[in-house]
């Protein structure tokens, strides 16, 4: 994960790249996991539309609408266009099935537009929010897991997840909350507050993320959603509970704090 680090160090138009790559080949293990029970979503629909989603970065601001309202205004569009054409994919009903359909629109839903929140994290004016998001979800995976190897008792979500706990599901939020509060007092004192409740909740966010994910496997009859990343997966099998955080953690920030991306 080391070049993760590297990437949220440098924001801007490097973590705009890693952002994409994760997005488009996110949707293509996505994708390819519904051809294992013979669902055949559209992996172009899906590569086009993650693709323009991400050049809204790029669109010039209008002098008559503030930034951050116009970045919405696109998003809204884009969210628009990206179910209405998903859900005309499967007019073809001689060629095509519903679940074709849906699976679409969910693939561009799920991964490209909840990944596309990183970005907009990284351009607000406190943009150090971006290392929550990692914080989130990865402190609360490894709170959860040695809480839960060594105090669980109780299943959470068997049939989802056999090995996760109730226990390491509190002793995760727990963890996720202290390391990001550490964070906010480090090295942005005056939003510790903020970082500790958007550890709260981004945990909580990651842990619902790694169950989603793991209910799609469970649904495709595949254990990993790839094997790109040697020990641990695809990209989505490591980044699911991150991509489920970022939009959190991007609108709470926006409650809390006013602050939205320019």
């Amino acid at each position: 994960m080391a070049p993760l680090l590297v990437v949220l160090y440098f924001g801007g138009i490097v973590l705009w790249i890693a952002a994409l790559l994760i997005a488009l080949v996110g949707v293509h293990e996505f994708c390819k996991g519904w051809n294992n029970i013979d669902v055949h979503p559209s992996k172009e629909i899906c590569y086009v539309m993650t693709v323009l989603l991400f050049l809204t970065r790029f669109v010039p601001a209008s002098g008559s609408v503030p930034a951050y309202y116009q970045n919405m205004m696109l998003m809204a569009i884009w969210m628009f266009i990206a179910v209405a054409i998903g859900l005309i994919y499967g007019w073809k009903i001689n060629e095509r099935r519903a679940y074709d359909a849906a699976t679409t629109v969910t693939a561009m839903v799920y991964i490209p537009f909840f990944t596309y929140h990183m970005t907009l994290i990284d351009r607000t004016e406190y943009r150090l929010f971006i290392w929550i998001v990692v914080i989130a979800a990865f402190g609360s995976d490894i709170f959860a897991y040695f809480t839960g190897y060594f105090l669980g008792k109780h299943k959470m979500a068997p049939n989802l997840s056999p090995k996760k706990t109730i226990e390491g599901a509190v002793g995760g939020l727990i963890g996720s909350s202290l390391f990001a509060w550490l964070f906010g007092f480090i090295f942005m004192r005056e939003m510790a507050a903020v970082c500790l409740v958007l550890g709260l909740v981004g945990g909580a966010a990651g842990m619902a993320g790694d169950l989603t994910a793991s209910a799609f496997k469970r649904k495709m009859g595949i254990k990993d959603y790839g094997n790109l990343i040697p020990g641990h997966g695809g990209i989505m099998d490591r980044f699911d509970s991150v991509i489920f955080v970022a939009p959190v953690v991007y609108y709470v920030i926006c409650a809390l704090t006013g602050i939205l991306a320019v």
